[in-house]
């Protein structure tokens, strides 16, 4: 007998993730594939964050820590946000969590009823809807594009506002877009939540990685202000599996009970890890390697442009490029498929990322080193003819 819950017909694949395995398999083959599909960091984890896990192992701290993460831990934190964007956090109202993953999966248990509808931009991260509806929420897409820049605003939010609906989710940096929100803008989308009684989320996962200014913190805009964060982009630690999330002070014991029924705890080893990704040195490393990821922007994106990708959103943050491939293509799909095949370029079609005009739209990342987004570029102008 095979009858799962009627959620997972609304939970669909990571379609990159095919190709990945696709790619994976002409790997095998002897083929070279240039990966510009998956959002992960090429360099590898800082070493004195990995020295202090395998320090932590070695003598013996791999025991369960508290729910909420270690409370050292939550301290570096909170002063993480005294010193890099001005404003106080306490470190009572940050939970460690399984990654901004498990982040939102709390958040999301704490707070969707069933039935109740949770605003979510289009293009978005599609495992935040699918998270949603595992807690019996629902997506409700708003439709967003170059012309704002690709996030949401006040009159699009009351727009779509709807009796049921229950919050907004918005991420800046943004994927698959790179965009920023403003510091204005955060407050103006915050106070349209405060109007119609909703919630408010903000993903800061890509916090970290921009380029000509540094994201404001939605901390700056209200302590009743959901916000997400992770250790994997900027710090470099994805396969770790640690995040954190700051949660508004009424939340905190419900949170709480959560944790310790969902996961217990995050992985004692990764949060003794992450106590050093603080330290001078590393942040001195990360920052080296943040103007790496601005060099290969600047680097790729006119390479694409001239082969006719329009580049229509302002990659400020983050490592990706979301270009508009309609005078080159009629379906980014069948276009990302054709490519991993024929030029042994793999990127992540715009149907993963939701239904506003998937077809328009592929997106590349830059999580390779300009050499191997020349020979990308040179092997994309060979199967264009340019």
């Amino acid at each position: 007998m095979y009858r799962p819950a009627q959620r997972l017909a609304d939970i669909e694949p990571f379609h990159v993730v095919e190709l990945l395995t696709r790619a994976r398999q002409l790997e095998a083959e002897g083929r070279d594939i240039i990966h510009m599909e998956v959002g992960e960091p090429d360099f590898p984890t800082p070493e004195p964050i990995t020295n202090a896990a395998v320090n932590a192992i070695k003598s013996g701290k791999t025991k369960y820590t508290e729910a909420l993460g270690l409370p050292e831990l939550r301290q570096a934190i909170s002063a993480f946000y005294h010193k890099r964007y001005g404003v106080s956090v306490p470190a009572s109202r940050i939970a460690v969590t399984n990654g901004a993953s498990g982040a939102l999966n709390l958040a999301f248990a704490c707070l969707a009823d069933p039935g109740s509808e949770w605003l979510l931009t289009d293009p978005g991260y599609p495992c935040n809807r699918h998270i949603l509806r595992t807690f019996d929420g629902r997506p409700q897409n708003i439709p967003v594009g170059p012309e704002t820049n690709f996030q949401p605003t006040p009159e699009l939010l009351r727009q779509h506002w709807k009796p049921s609906t229950a919050g907004l989710l918005v991420a800046s940096p943004a994927n698959p877009t790179g965009t920023l929100l403003t510091l204005a803008e955060i407050e103006a989308l915050a106070e349209v939540c405060r109007e119609n009684n909703g919630h408010f989320l903000v993903d800061e996962i890509y916090h970290g990685l921009t380029y000509e200014i540094d994201a404001p913190t939605a901390c700056s805009a209200g302590d009743d202000i959901w916000v997400l964060n992770s250790f994997s982009k900027y710090f470099q630690m994805t396969g770790w599996r640690l995040g954190w999330m700051v949660i508004p002070e009424p939340y905190l014991r419900d949170v709480e009970k959560l944790a310790q029924n969902l996961t217990l705890c995050p992985s004692t080893p990764a949060q003794y890890g992450a106590l050093a990704a603080f330290e001078p040195e590393t942040i001195a490393l990360l920052e080296i390697r943040r103007a790496e990821f601005r060099r290969r922007r600047d680097f790729l994106a006119p390479a694409l442009e001239q082969i006719g990708f329009r580049v229509t959103a302002r990659p400020e943050g983050a490592f990706y490029l979301y270009c508009d491939c309609s005078a080159l293509a009629d379906d980014s799909y069948t276009l990302a498929k054709d490519l991993l095949e024929k030029t042994g370029v793999a990127a992540t079609p715009g149907l993963d990322f939701g239904s506003n005009e998937p077809e328009k739209y592929i997106r590349f990342a830059y999580t390779t080193d300009v050499a191997r987004l020349a020979e990308a570029a040179e092997r994309l102008s060979r199967y264009f003819g340019r």
